[in-house]
């Protein structure tokens, strides 16, 4: 039925949902360390505010191309409801048209930003890439402030930053997340414009949480009444 809500399942559907609550699970358990260790034993987790804001982003990033495949992002629809199926279907494809620009200017940005700390090139073009700057400094050797090094990321110093030892978690490895999620929203984009196409849905945005809510509540109660 257009404009209903996906269901989609997978091997790769399970394993965004487990990374997200990965995530999520880290976040709360780093956090309750860290409160146990300032007021029971009166310490402090050096690292744990740092790695949890990194651990915050990698959650909204990754979320975000997840709530695009399962169409979760908040909508205004109403005036597409007064629309007919094939204007709906119209709207819709230039709603996804725009979000997929966005997200590969939001892919070239993101990617600019990082290539410096992993020691490669990044783009040349303002809005568009051209090319490669091959003159860009390599930034491959910047570290983040608190989260310290850890052993199976020494192949790192070698790869990227001329066998010097990191002492601290050099930044392309929490930076990593955001070519990463770029490149996610672009193929979720991608598949939603494909979906519109093949007249699947006729909308970007699908997901209606509070009216399924009650719907559900509603059909519960019948069922006990």
């Amino acid at each position: 039925m257009a404009g209903a809500k996906p269901g989609p399942s997978g091997f790769i559907h399970k394993l965004e949902e487990t990374l997200i609550a990965l995530l999520l699970g880290l976040m709360a358990l780093i956090t309750f360390a860290n409160v146990i260790a300032r007021f029971v034993f009166n310490s402090n987790i050096l690292w744990a505010l740092e790695l949890t804001v990194f651990l915050f982003a990698w959650l909204v990033l990754l979320g975000a191309s997840y709530a695009v495949k399962v169409h979760a992002h908040l909508g205004v629809d109403a005036v597409l409801n007064m629309l007919a199926p094939p204007a709906r279907r119209v709207i819709g494809l230039i709603s996804v048209t725009c979000c997929l620009v966005f997200s590969l200017l939001l892919l070239k940005g993101a990617y600019d930003y990082w290539a410096v700390f992993a020691d490669l090139p990044p783009t040349s073009g303002r809005w568009f890439p051209t090319g490669f700057d091959m003159k860009a400094r390599s930034q491959s050797f910047y570290e983040v402030q608190d989260v310290p090094m850890v052993s199976f990321l020494r192949f790192l110093e070698d790869l990227i930053n001329y066998g010097d030892a990191y002492e601290k978690l050099p930044k392309v490895v929490p930076y990593l997340v955001l070519p990463v999620s770029m490149l996610l929203l672009v193929v979720r984009f991608a598949q939603a414009a494909l979906q519109i196409l093949r007249g699947e849905t006729d909308r970007l945005v699908a997901s209606h949480e509070v009216e399924d809510e009650i719907a559900e509540v509603q059909a519960q109660r019948g069922e006990h009444d």
